[in-house]
C-alpha cells in the first residue's frame, strides 16, 4: 500500500550550507487565498518527516477562514531529504541551520513554527539564534528536559532490527511498540501512522531515513544526567508559546511542562488526551486547539 500524498502541496528543493540537497513540501504556496497572514513551517521529530504534517497541513492551508500557506521539512537524513555521508552532522546545531537555510531560500522573513520532539529541540536553538524568524511556537510534546526513560524507549525500538515484510505488518508493529500510550486510536490510524514513517520500495515499506541516526543512540549513557536547554528556552518568553503534551508521554514529564509554565507565564499548554510521544496534530481536539492559537497570535501583518 504506497504513500498517497502529492495533492495539496509543491515540492520544493533547496540547498544547505554544506552544499546538502534538503525538501520541504509547499502547501499553498502562492499565498493567494492568504494575503498578510503569516506562513506555518513544521519540523518533525528524530526519524520522522513531512508526511507526518499532511493532515494537519491541509486542513490549515484549506481553512475557509483564515487559510495559511504551510510548509513542513525533511531534515538532512531523512524523508526526500539528501542523506549525509558525514554522519557527526546529523546534530541540533547543523539542523537549525538547514531550517534557516530552508527560510531563506523560500522567502520567507518571519513565520509561526510547529516543532515535533526534535523539531522543538531545534526551535530552542533558532530562538537563541535568529529570533526574527520566529513570530510564534508550537512545541509538540518537547521541552528542555528530555526524559532518560523516553528516550531509551525511543533508542529500543528504533534498533530493534525488526523489519516488516508488508504493509499491514508495519502498522502491526507500530501498534506493539506504541499501542499502549496511544491508547485512541483505531486500525486505520496504525496504518495511516506507518504511511507517514515508511517508504514504499518496490511495494515493501522501508524506513524513510538514515539508520546513522538511530545507531547513533547506542552510544549514549542514559543513565548520566543529561544537559538541559533551559537557556535556550527562556528565549521563548518574548514570543507566543504553545505546548501539546501526549497524556501518556514518558518523555516530557509534568514537572518539566509544569517548570516551562513557570518561566513563560503565557504559555498555553492543550493536553493531548489518550496519547504518547509524540501526539499526533490532526487527532481529537488539537487541529482546533493550534487553529485558535494561531489566530490570537496571529493578526495579519
Amino acid at each position: 500500500m504506497p504513500d498517497t500524498d502529492g495533492v495539496g502541496f509543491q515540492e520544493r528543493f533547496y540547498t544547505s550550507a554544506d552544499g546538502l540537497r534538503l525538501y520541504a513540501r509547499d502547501y499553498r504556496p502562492d499565498g493567494a487565498a492568504s494575503p498578510g497572514r503569516l506562513p506555518v513551517i513544521c519540523l518533525p521529530g528524530l526519524t520522522r518527516n513531512t508526511r507526518d504534517f499532511h493532515p494537519l497541513a491541509l486542513l490549515l492551508s484549506r481553512d475557509t477562514t483564515a487559510p495559511r500557506r504551510v510548509i513542513a521539512l525533511d531534515s538532512r537524513g531523512r524523508g526526500n531529504s539528501a542523506w549525509d555521508g558525514n554522519k557527526a552532522n546529523y546534530n541540533l546545531a547543523i539542523e537549525a541551520g538547514d531550517v534557516i537555510a530552508a527560510c531563506a531560500a523560500l522567502g520567507i522573513e518571519r513565520a509561526f513554527f510547529i516543532g515535533t520532539s526534535r523539531g522543538g529541540l531545534i526551535l530552542h536553538l533558532i530562538a537563541a539564534t535568529r529570533p526574527d524568524l520566529l513570530e510564534a511556537v508550537i512545541l509538540n510534546d518537547i521541552g528542555p528536559v528530555l526524559e532518560a526513560e523516553g528516550l531509551a524507549r525511543i533508542r529500543d525500538y528504533l534498533n530493534s532490527g525488526r523489519k516488516p515484510g508488508d504493509w499491514n505488518e508495519a502498522a502491526v508493529i507500530l501498534k506493539e511498540n506504541h499501542g499502549a500510550s496511544f491508547i485512541t486510536l483505531a486500525e486505520e490510524d496504525w496504518h495511516e501512522m506507518a504511511l507517514a514513517l515508511y517508504r514504499d520500495i518496490d511495494g515493501r515499506p522501508v524506513a524513510d531515513f538514515d539508520p546513522a541516526i538511530a545507531e547513533a543512540l547506542k552510544s549514549v549513557d542514559f543513565s548520566q544526567p543529561m544537559p538541559d536547554l533551559w537557556e535556550q528556552f527562556d528565549r521563548l518568553s518574548r514570543f507566543p508559546l504553545m505546548l501539546i503534551r501526549g497524556e501518556n508521554t514518558s518523555l516530557l514529564s509534568k514537572e518539566t511542562a509544569d517548570e516551562m509554565a513557570r518561566r513563560h507565564p503565557r504559555l498555553i499548554l492543550h493536553a493531548a488526551d489518550g496519547q504518547g510521544h509524540a501526539p499526533l496534530l490532526h487527532h481529537a481536539g488539537t487541529p482546533a486547539a493550534i487553529g485558535a492559537f494561531l489566530a490570537t497570535c496571529g493578526l495579519p501583518d
